[in-house]
């Protein structure tokens, strides 16, 4: 517990009376202040009045935070720089700190030197500064929320508050407040008589933004994060979905360490604290990807007569779209190119194994198609299918020096 509770008006001791002993006393080992109010670190220090016949002289006396090497005054501390003053009287060696900071908090240490050999003291302890803020705690009951102006420094005085809405004084005076949930206002508290140092403001979660990392293309089984961002204070709970609205994450990120395919959607987050909550629009995430592996198809795909029209149809999942090209065993060319083929008058010279190459910028994929005429009827089966990946593919050819096919039974 603090000795001592300082919120926010000057604190004033009364002065201990000297001894004739080499002493620092401190009334307060502990003070707490509040942001932006002034603070007295009370101080008493007693000497031997004559030490062997000499009369003892005070040479030197401060206060001091800091000491690398040997104590420095705080009134020389750009740090304080306006805002320090000694209450020095007789044996009373009080310290006054106006404006106080976050940063004043410190451990304060009162020294004094004298014309005595090795007569110079210093309080060992010193006092302990802590400085808070005001602030507003959220309490959520039902479709109201209770506010309350608080500080760590446990205000024993009870004092008179001021409340804001929106930068503007409301009527209320008192230490809580209650508001409907869901508003669209922001609040801050004050204690009476030091409105220049209000508490943070509170309120309900703004539109989230929503953003996906990397921003330049996605590729399959690389990481990424999908960030939801909102403004709120309390600070916001967040939810994310995907376009189902089916809930994936309590984190601000959603991540996907090594992304699939199948993870290509539209997703959105929900972000809500004790005053209201809010819902982002959708983000798309889209995976490029290799071809899948193709599926091939053969029209008509009853009976077929020689000599009527045969169409060939090759279809595979792929982002960027695929391109298709068409090949026939032993030829030196392309048979063809397009998804879907047609061969019209089938004849026995066009039985054999026919396959497609499914192909984007991040790779290939091939199947298969085995046709044999027999006694004027057409058989179908399919046979291989075989899977490349461009970058893999592009090297082996750097090389070997010659483009490769692949092909598998």
């Amino acid at each position: 517990m603090f000795d001592q509770i300082v919120f926010p008006d000057v604190l004033c001791v009364s002065v201990v009376k000297g001894e004739d002993t080499w002493r620092v006393t401190h009334s307060s080992a502990q003070i707490c202040a509040v942001k932006g109010s002034t603070v007295e670190i009370p101080c008493t220090y007693t000497y031997p009045s004559t030490i062997r016949q000499q009369t003892t002289v005070v040479q030197s006396r401060f206060w001091f935070t800091k000491d690398r090497y040997e104590p420095v005054d705080v009134r020389t501390d750009p740090d304080y720089s306006g805002r320090v003053e000694y209450l020095f009287h007789e044996n009373v060696c009080t310290l006054r700190i106006k404006n106080l900071t976050e940063r004043d908090s410190a451990v304060y240490k009162f020294m004094f030197t004298t014309n005595q050999p090795g007569g110079s003291l210093t309080g060992d302890e010193g006092v302990t500064l802590s400085i808070t803020d005001l602030q507003v705690q959220v309490e959520t009951k039902r479709n109201q929320a209770e506010l309350k102006c608080y500080s760590s420094c446990n205000v024993a005085d009870n004092p008179s508050y001021v409340w804001y809405r929106n930068g503007k004084n409301m009527t209320a005076e008192t230490s809580s407040i209650r508001v409907s949930v869901h508003e669209n206002n922001k609040y801050s508290c004050s204690v009476k008589g030091r409105e220049d140092y209000r508490s943070p403001e509170v309120y309900a979660p703004k539109l989230p933004s929503v953003s996906v990392s990397p921003s330049a293309e996605i590729v399959e089984g690389s990481s990424v994060t999908v960030t939801c961002s909102c403004d709120a204070n309390p600070a916001p709970e967040y939810t994310w979905y995907n376009m189902n609205g089916r809930e994936l994450s309590k984190e601000s990120e959603l991540v996907f360490s090594s992304v699939q395919s199948s993870d290509s959607g539209r997703y959105y987050c929900k972000t809500k604290n004790d005053l209201g909550e809010r819902t982002s629009g959708y983000v798309k995430v889209e995976v490029k990807y290799a071809p899948k592996l193709p599926s091939v198809s053969v029209s008509p795909s009853a009976e077929i007569v020689e000599g009527s029209s045969v169409t060939l149809t090759c279809s595979s999942d792929a982002n960027p779209a695929a391109n298709y090209t068409w090949y026939k065993e032993d030829e030196d060319s392309a048979t063809a190119s397009g998804q879907i083929i047609t061969i019209s008058n089938f004849s026995a010279d066009h039985s054999g194994r026919y396959y497609c190459e499914a192909q984007n910028t991040r790779g290939r994929h091939n199947s298969t198609l085995h046709l044999i005429v027999v006694a004027g009827k057409l058989l179908t089966f399919t046979c291989t299918h075989t899977h490349t990946d461009t970058e893999r593919e592009r090297e082996r050819e750097r090389e070997r020096g010659t483009s490769i096919l692949s092909e598998s039974d």
